[in-house]
């Protein structure tokens, strides 16, 4: 505020009591007096703001610190808090809160925010017409229940009665504009608008920043790229190992590796003919510079995700009464949707685009892509490795493939790969190196228990460790078993169950093998054991949950209830650690 100025008093409607609006007027009269000579008002104190987080990532809880560290800097006493933590019958007393959250899964709430989301939209929740709140919601378009988790807070706020100082903002996987503006209209409701001078690192990419990041992605060489599966198995699992010396990561066993694809050639060609163009035609990229369409369609665009957003899009440009009817029609668009691609609606609903910039300026830009780390810094020095499992298909008479999968697998030694880290704050390693851990993860979510592994042996750790792994055949689909059987021989690997579905006539799965060994199991939980789950968020992790509920009322000898306030525990001291997508 530049006080030799008259200042912008702060009007009756503002997010206050009436008591705060007078001390605010009050000061801020005071220090315009003072200019001219005038007796100052004392300084009012710090209005409070509580901040909630809900992630499952991570991304919610760093973009939760950024908006404290903005509202400190304007007077406020802001309070970040964890979803997990934070106890709800709390939330009648609060009178400014910032709730940020993300989604995943099939609209489901992270974890951490599980206990607080159940409880706002059950009969217990209270009324709330002292509250005051905005939402910032993360999510993925390419997905049907995009932002859900954000929606239901902020609807069920209003149904209790809140009063929304800012409108809800629901930000894509490429969050930075959408977040920006949320700031943004935030420090209008509140009369603290940031200025360009005094926004944080986040929002100006200072020179503190390190030369390589999420804005500038580092060029990792591929120093090994092989297929985990034997020559008999119907999957493809690759074993991508990356160099980043000289890129000045680090990174810690748990975190994820985000890698930035680039679109297959053939597909692009395929794509820019089903738009009426022939490749050729200049277009605007995202970062200013001019180049031709299918070299940005390469490097710059999702080419194969059906969103909401840009069916919405190509149904207003092209008029086209089915694309419309499908639009305002979740379950038809949903069914029409799955199996199909963007290139799939390009030739069903013809349209004739005015330019190749009128058709990228509907399309979403190309989504970075995270894999859990499958191995420890202490183990590969200057390396980053990730177990990627092969994306490949046929639907609605095309092939298709994983954009990502399919591009790190065709990657050779020496080509440079473009990658940054995307921190874990919560699927951790406990501390404790005597504390037993227990990992459950088949298929492809073996990859963070291959670094918990190497990890927990670097630290020369001397708790116990069991891993229960699944897939189809032992014989083709045993991922990284050389270094299992290892680990079990020289005593690392404590106990290890295996599920492999196909080598019998009933399916058996990793929840089975829980649930066999529930005794042993529910012996570890309560010897302090922390449980970790990597894989399926939709069908694995729910099942494995169903069967930790089994274990633990049937061997804990509790009712249905007390085995969830049990596990409501575990989660609550970080103990039931979840890595799902």
């Amino acid at each position: 505020m530049n006080i030799l100025n008259p200042p912008p008093f702060i009007p009756e409607n503002a997010p206050f009591s009436k008591d705060q609006i007078g001390w605010l007027n009050g000061y801020l009269a005071g220090m315009y007096s003072a200019q001219g000579g005038g007796e100052a008002t004392p300084a009012v104190e710090a209005t409070p703001v509580t901040i909630l987080w809900g992630s499952q990532t991570g991304n919610t809880e760093s973009l939760a610190k950024q908006v404290a560290k903005s509202l400190k800097s304007k007077g406020f006493e802001p309070k970040v808090l964890d979803m997990g933590d934070y106890d709800n019958e709390s939330l009648k007393d609060e009178g400014l809160l910032l709730l940020m959250t993300s989604t995943y899964g099939e609209g489901d709430p992270p974890d951490n925010a599980a206990s607080l989301y159940e409880w706002i939209l059950s009969d217990a929740a209270p009324k709330l017409e002292n509250l005051k709140y905005s939402v910032l919601s993360l999510g993925d378009s390419n997905y049907p229940d995009f932002c859900k988790c954000g929606i239901d807070f902020d609807e069920r706020f209003k149904a209790l009665g809140a009063t929304q100082i800012a409108p809800r903002v629901d930000c894509d996987a490429d969050f930075d504009e959408a977040f920006e503006g949320w700031i943004s209209s935030l420090g209008g409701a509140l009369g603290a608008g940031a200025s360009s001078s005094d926004r944080s690192s986040y929002e100006r990419g200072d020179s503190s920043e390190p030369e390589f990041g999420k804005k500038n992605p580092f060029p990792a060489k591929v120093l090994d790229n092989r297929n985990l599966n034997g020559d008999d198995s119907s999957k493809q699992t690759q074993h991508v190992a990356l160099s980043i010396a000289g890129s000045g990561f680090s990174y810690e066993a748990g975190d994820a590796l985000a890698v930035v694809p680039e679109n297959c050639a053939e597909y692009v060609n395929d794509f820019v003919a089903a738009a009426g163009f022939d490749g050729s035609e200049e277009v605007v990229r995202p970062n200013g510079e001019r180049g031709s369409l299918s070299e940005s369609l390469i490097s710059d665009y999702d080419i194969t995700n059906l969103s909401p957003k840009i069916l919405k899009a190509l149904a207003e440009l092209s008029g086209n009464e089915k694309l419309n009817a499908l639009i305002n029609n979740k379950d038809a668009l949903n069914e029409f949707s799955w199996g199909r691609q963007l290139i799939d609606v390009l030739v069903e609903f013809k349209h004739d685009f005015e330019s190749a910039d009128q058709l990228v300026s509907i399309m979403n830009k190309v989504a970075p892509r995270l894999y859990s780390i499958s191995s420890s810094p202490k183990a590969h020095e200057d390396e980053v490795h990730v177990t990627v499992g092969l994306v490949s298909y046929e639907s609605h008479g095309r092939n298709r493939k994983g954009v990502c999968s399919s591009y790190l697998a065709e990657q050779v030694l020496e080509t440079p790969v473009k990658v940054y880290f995307h921190a874990s704050k919560n699927f951790k390693l406990p501390e404790d190196n005597d504390a037993p851990v227990i990992m459950v993860g088949p298929g492809t979510g073996i990859a963070p228990f291959r670094s918990f592994l190497e990890e927990r042996a670097a630290r020369k750790a001397g708790g116990d460790n069991w891993l229960f792994f699944g897939d189809q055949h032992a014989s083709c689909d045993f991922l990284y078993s050389d270094e299992i059987d290892a680990y079990q021989k020289n005593g690392l690997l404590t106990r290890f169950e295996t599920a492999f579905s196909r080598d019998q006539e009933e399916k058996i799965y990793v929840q089975d093998r829980m649930i066999e060994h529930g005794v042993e199991l529910y012996a570890w939980l309560e010897r302090g054991g922390y449980f970790y789950v990597c894989g399926d968020a939709s069908r694995m992790a729910k099942d494995v949950d169903a069967a930790l509920h089994t274990v633990v009322e049937v061997h804990g000898g509790m009712t249905s209830e007390q085995a969830g306030d049990y596990i409501k525990k575990l989660k609550s001291e970080k103990r039931y650690l979840r890595d799902v997508y």
